[in-house]
């Protein structure tokens, strides 16, 4: 091999970059077989999502978007420049080439190694954790480059990711407090918080040459005490009547003992012990059942009727101190009568009647108050002498 093939050799004539990760964000070309120098007219392959930068002496010159291109004078105007080449060159030169991965960096992972605190109307103060993932991509390689880069030979997205993490979770936070969601409700917001925190974030990426495609929130969770305070409010509500929740647990509890009493073959013993409990436990909810018949207050204004009184006892309800009270017996009226409590202008209700009315216009219980006297006689007036 002659001189000149021997120099030839030395030269490069080819510059491209074969991505086989998966998470390269910028290599820097590397001279193969110790090469240094690029010759005049050598082919630069940049493929799709790809840029190349040139940066010689430490400036930025020529950027190149995907495609072949050949290196001569014409398609480097900055690096002519910064060379001092009038008239073109025909000598090989070194310059660094950076290839920049464009690509969407996709499904990269966020989440919360603190919990948020918010303030909720509810609850009060309380502490969030989430997760999620986001996607991002190079959209100013010389920024990039010049801001985050540095002077690495390559650069990967585990190099970058833990700050992007620390800028979402400071968006997020301001986001969720700016929107003033309530707790409960941020479920079925999580696109509404996504779509808002990206608009915050991008702002602050796009000085780094940078961009947030995409943000997806997976999950916001509450505090464990909160939840089990959450989930003992639902199952109240599911339950409603606690009343009717205790009998029904009266009566699978009725059931159960039937069936273990059958299956064990206790005889006639077995069998009047369960009688005896059946009739105990039913006795305790016919109890319960009238219990809870006195204490609900009738709904007049709903238009719910009480069921009518056992013969003989007439009961009747009474606003006492602007309240309503009852029902009460006669016999406890009368005790309040003696009392002070009750009077003839307090106002009355039983089953039956239209409307309250004052307890001396009924019939039962004008009674209760005795016959009213005249007024005294006036006396004369003595005649003037």
């Amino acid at each position: 091999m002659g001189l000149f093939s021997a120099i030839k050799g030395q030269l490069i004539d080819v510059i491209e970059w074969t991505d086989n990760s998966q998470n390269t964000m910028v290599w820097k070309f590397q001279n193969p077989n110790n090469k240094d120098e690029i010759k005049n007219g050598a082919q630069l392959i940049v493929r799709e999502s790809q840029s190349a930068v040139f940066l010689l002496e430490g400036e930025f010159g020529e950027v190149y978007g995907p495609g072949r291109h050949e290196l001569v004078t014409r398609n480097m105007p900055i690096i002519t420049s910064l060379k001092s080449w009038k008239y073109g060159f025909d000598s090989p030169f070194k310059c660094d080439v950076y290839f920049v991965n464009t690509k969407q960096f996709l499904d990269q992972k966020w989440g919360t190694s603190n919990p948020i605190m918010m303030r909720d109307a509810e609850f009060g103060a309380i502490r969030l954790r989430g997760f999620g993932n986001y996607a991002f991509r190079v959209t100013d390689p010389v920024k990039f480059l010049k801001d985050v880069f540095g002077t690495n030979a390559n650069f990967k997205t585990e190099d970058l990711t833990g700050h992007i993490k620390r800028l979402i979770l400071s968006g997020l936070t301001d986001y969720i407090a700016e929107s003033k969601i309530p707790a409960l409700d941020l479920a079925m917001n999580y696109d509404e918080l996504g779509e808002g925190t990206l608009k915050k974030l991008r702002s602050k990426f796009g000085d780094m040459g940078i961009d947030i495609t995409q943000f997806c929130i997976e999950n916001l969770s509450l505090p464990e005490e909160v939840e089990k305070m959450l989930d003992k409010k639902t199952q109240m509500g599911i339950i409603g009547n606690t009343q009717q929740y205790a009998q029904f647990q009266m009566a699978d509890s009725i059931k159960d003992f039937a069936n273990k009493q059958g299956g064990m073959g206790g005889g006639f013993a077995d069998a009047g012990m369960g009688m005896a409990m059946g009739q105990m436990m039913g006795n305790m909810m016919g109890g319960m059942m009238n219990n809870g018949y006195q204490q609900q207050p009738p709904q007049y204004n709903q238009g719910g009727a009480m069921p009518p009184p056992m013969p003989g006892a007439v009961k009747f309800h009474a606003v006492i101190n602007g309240a309503q009270s009852g029902p009460f017996e006669i016999g406890a009226l009368q005790q309040m009568i003696a009392s002070g409590q009750f009077n003839r202008q307090t106002l009355v209700w039983k089953d039956g009647m239209a409307n309250w009315a004052a307890a001396g216009t009924v019939p039962e219980l004008s009674q209760l108050f005795g016959a009213v006297p005249p007024p005294p006689p006036v006396p004369p007036v003595p005649p003037q002498m």
